[in-house]
């Protein structure tokens, strides 16, 4: 699976708590936990999604780039 295009993976900073529950899940450790927060190593995501459904208040998503 490749990147989705004209897409981008974010972390909604206002709903995660920094529980980690994502970081196992990523196949290419592009997710890093610092401060109780959740950052992502965007250029290097492939955007597999495995780590979504981990978030327990549903704060990773890919969200457009497009307007």
């Amino acid at each position: 699976m490749g990147r989705v295009p004209d897409k981008e993976f974010v972390v909604r900073e206002d709903r995660c708590f920094g529980c980690g529950a994502c970081i196992a899940l990523c196949p290419v450790n592009v997710l890093t936990l610092e401060d109780r927060m959740i950052y992502v190593d965007e250029p290097n995501c492939t955007h597999c999604k495995l780590c979504i459904p981990s978030c327990p208040v549903f704060a990773l998503e890919l969200q457009s780039t497009v307007d």
